[in-house]
């Protein structure tokens, strides 16, 4: 089942277009992680925070990308990640018009039948 996750953690920068220059390798390579979908990047400046919303073909997928994840973070210096993961209610995304792939589209199809 696709399922949700988002990780946010302290972070002190860079923000906006230095983190976007700086960060271009790390965020090609996310686009060969087992399972995942896509990604949003997060950044809140005013908070010190950065993190992302991931979203993956399964549970599993998204577990070891966190646990992958928080390692990589950690050795960055990073000492609180929080990562939480969801399950997603496809039907009412649907409705709202979430960025969702066709294999979960198709999870909607098929339980409304």
């Amino acid at each position: 089942m696709t399922t949700l996750l988002q990780v946010d953690f302290d972070f002190t920068g860079p923000f906006g277009k230095e983190m976007s220059t700086m960060l271009i390798g790390l965020a090609e390579s996310i686009n060969n992680e087992p399972g995942l979908i896509w990604k949003i990047w997060t950044e809140n400046p005013k908070e010190q925070l950065g993190g992302g919303v991931y979203l993956f073909e399964s549970e599993a997928y998204a577990q070891a990308y966190l646990t992958m994840h928080a390692a990589r973070l950690k050795e960055m210096g990073v000492k609180e990640i929080r990562g939480n993961i969801f399950e997603i209610n496809l039907p009412l995304s649907t409705i709202n018009n979430a960025p969702l792939d066709n294999a979960a589209r198709n999870e909607v199809i098929k339980d409304e039948q």
